[in-house]
């Protein structure tokens, strides 16, 4: 892996054979857990400059129709977020000399706020190439991370980490493209003012606008290239205006009215709000279904079923068979999936329980796919010879999928490369909750463009949430679950113990899971939140955390959820039996703490009564406290006294949890997901976020 500095180039066929497709990474962490910043791609041609509104890539026009470009959207890393791109380098037409790779943040946040600023390519097999670090960010709201560039007819990585206090606007318009990026003050109305006569807004089934605006010129963006972010900024960036040559506008005038042409995105199909009543004569009519679990008699049942059900549904419903995919670093193309392939190893054949293909110009990308359900374990050796079998055969990649979660620093199977062979296998893994949440997100939120895909998706959906199925993600806490438990009750847990760190980290792929679920039914990004000094590794990281749990017994975790007031605190005290739900505001910055007491109670109208309120004071003084019940007839009881100045409210949420490491009814797993969703729907959702004030007051003066 070659570490670059600023102004640095290397050329990519010297770091790698496999350097035709490559998954760039961007990456950078928050301190507060809740920065952010939105990528983009722009292919420039000799000049410099975009040849038209097709060649700037963000997220409103997520991937090229060839397949040359995919924004393959946000992932959360242990101490941050990491959002990846992939390009495929072969594929990049003749007239483009750079490809650039550059990030903003939203209302011209900075850079300087973010940390461990990031740009990483990865080869076709997975290996990391290079990496660049940005250390000099300060007051820029928009970034070139670095550039991809043709010399002779091979591509180089240039390292840039330039930045402009001007946002994207400034940045786009350097490359030929011009911006309206007035965040605050245009609204999607505004956009759609000058759009073309007879076009109509598209809302999608859950009332959300389909904002995916985009400019109808002859170099537009693609109906398929349509991504689903819903703020005013997305029509602004939909509908930039290109500098062309002369002849190029006149020819354009000559077949196309002069004036900006603008259309909202192709209405999606997705699931309705309420289901239509049943034709049933009673309850115990079944409906038929076509993918059936409930017959399923046996682990390797239930493993083939899932295996063919799953590749069956990604050829036939492109974009669920894409989404998957592209994470791996497959082409868009020609998909085939096979079941039960028997491949030659040694004396006896192995039989991989999938295989997934996938054509584009000629070329073939090949992973073999390995399933486990009901919470069977993967096996190293036999990954061990699927790996050997792809290395020996060609095959790009080998993909795992069970009910585990995969952690970065923790590998679910060890597998041992040789190093000898030119051609490198990556191996990934795919949990059925992460496969659960994408359907959800197609089907319930952002939808498809086919009604029959929406049916098959459905009944995918149906299937693995179904009981006898064995496809319910992460369902047990491990074997180290309850002698750590003993051992905290009984207060003989050492620490140091290894068993510490096994409970930990299956508290962790718990909550990433929990974050999945919540994320596929909201339809909103919703990541868990790594509070880690800069530079600490997963592993020193889950150290801490495990001698914590021998000293006071709990368990800590945080969650972002897309527009939600605050981070969402869980702490499970496995000495009492309790897991508390959390969530910090902030006060208002304007108005009188009487009112902002009274408006809160007013929120929270209908959660539960013995919800405990706290007001939070500027510096250690504890301010004052109680519950929901006792709150709401004298919502002065929380102001303090004394007249310090208040910087917020603290809502808390304490649940008895089950003790047992499975997912039973009474099991631990069970409890934490039903203590964070009473949590979110009835108080996170009663909240609103604080607005910003014009002239804050003295948080001391009474109404």
């Amino acid at each position: 892996m070659h570490d670059m500095v600023k102004g640095a180039n290397v050329g990519l066929a010297a770091l790698s054979e496999n350097a035709d497709s490559v998954i760039v990474s961007l990456s950078w962490s928050s301190p507060n857990g809740e920065g952010d910043a939105d990528v983009s791609v722009l292919l420039l041609g000799v000049d410099g400059k975009v040849r038209g509104n097709g060649d700037f890539y963000f997220y409103n026009n997520p991937a090229a129709a060839d397949g040359t470009v995919q924004l393959l959207g946000s992932a959360p890393t242990e101490n941050g977020s990491e959002d990846r791109i992939r390009l495929d380098l072969t594929a990049i037409p003749d007239g483009i000399d750079r490809v650039v790779i550059a990030a903003s943040r939203h209302q011209r946040a900075h850079f300087g706020e973010l940390e461990n600023l990031r740009i990483g390519l990865t080869d076709g097999s997975g290996e990391e190439m290079l990496r660049f670090s940005i250390t000099d960010a300060e007051t820029e709201s928009a970034f070139v991370f670095g550039e991809i560039y043709r010399r002779e007819d091979a591509w180089k990585f240039r390292a840039i980490g330039q930045g402009y206090d001007s946002g994207l606007a400034g940045l786009a318009t350097d490359y030929g493209i011009e911006i309206d990026e007035d965040d605050d003050q245009d609204s999607e109305a505004d956009h759609l003012q000058d759009r073309a006569p007879g076009a109509t807004d598209a809302t999608d089934m859950g009332g959300r606008t389909a904002a995916a605006i985009e400019t109808a010129v002859s170099t537009g963006v693609s109906d398929t290239a349509v991504g689903h972010r819903t703020d005013a900024r997305a029509a602004a960036l939909a509908s930039v205006p290109v500098q062309r040559s002369a002849e190029h506008v006149a020819a354009e005038q000559a077949t196309t009215p002069p004036a900006r042409r603008l259309r909202t995105a192709k209405k999606k199909v997705t699931l309705p709000k309420a289901p239509k009543p049943s034709l049933a004569e009673n309850d115990a009519w079944r409906s038929a279904r076509l993918f059936p679990a409930s017959s399923l008699k046996s682990d390797r049942e239930r493993e083939m079923r899932a295996t063919s059900v799953l590749l069956a549904v990604m050829t036939q419903v492109p974009e669920f068979g894409r989404r998957l995919t592209a994470a791996f670093g497959a082409p868009a193309g020609r998909m085939e999936t096979f079941t039960e392939v028997s491949l030659p190893h040694g004396d006896s054949p192995k039989r991989p329980d999938g295989v997934i293909r996938v054509e584009r110009a000629g070329k073939l990308w090949t992973a073999l796919v390995e399933t486990k359900t009901n919470g069977n374990a993967l096996k190293s050796e036999q990954i061990q010879a699927y790996m050997d079998i792809a290395a020996r055969r060609g095959y790009e990649a080998v993909i795992t999928l069970s009910n585990d979660v995969a952690l970065e620093g923790s590998s679910l199977v060890e597998v041992k490369t040789d190093g000898r062979r030119k051609h490198k296998v990556a191996l990934w893994h795919l949990s059925w909750a992460e496969v659960t949440h994408q359907a959800q997100l197609l089907i319930r939120h952002e939808g498809v463009r086919n009604e029959a895909h929406a049916w098959l998706l459905q009944e995918l959906l149906h299937y693995l949430q179904h009981d006898n199925s064995g496809c319910h993600g992460f369902q047990n806490m491990g074997p180290a679950w309850v002698p750590v438990r003993n051992g905290i009750d009984e207060e003989t847990l050492s620490p140091g113990d290894p068993r510490t760190v096994q409970v930990v980290e299956s508290w962790e792929r718990l909550i990433r899971q929990v974050c999945l679920r919540l994320g596929g039914e909201l339809g909103t990004k919703v990541v868990p939140v790594q509070r880690a000094k800069r530079g600490t590794d997963p592993r020193s990281r889950r150290a801490e955390l495990a001698a914590r749990l021998c000293v006071d017994g709990q368990l800590r975790a945080e969650i972002r959820i897309e527009g939600a007031p605050g981070i969402v605190g869980v702490v499970a005290d496995l000495r009492m039996g309790r897991l508390r739900t959390s969530v910090e505001i902030s006060a208002p910055e304007q108005g009188y703490p009487l009112s902002w007491a009274k408006k809160l109670m007013k929120q929270l109208g209908e959660a539960p009564a013995d919800l405990h309120v706290e007001t939070l004071l500027e510096g250690e003084t504890v301010g004052p406290r109680g519950t929901l019940e006792k709150l709401r007839p004298e919502p002065g009881d929380l102001l303090p006294k004394g007249g310090e100045r208040i910087s917020g409210f603290r809502l808390s949420l304490s649940k008895g949890v089950g003790s047992t490491r499975g997912n039973a009814e009474t099991g631990f797993i069970r409890g934490v997901d039903a203590a964070v969703d009473l949590f979110h729907s009835s108080v996170v959702t009663r909240l609103e976020p604080p607005r910003p004030a014009q002239r804050p007051r003295a948080a001391g003066a009474s109404a």
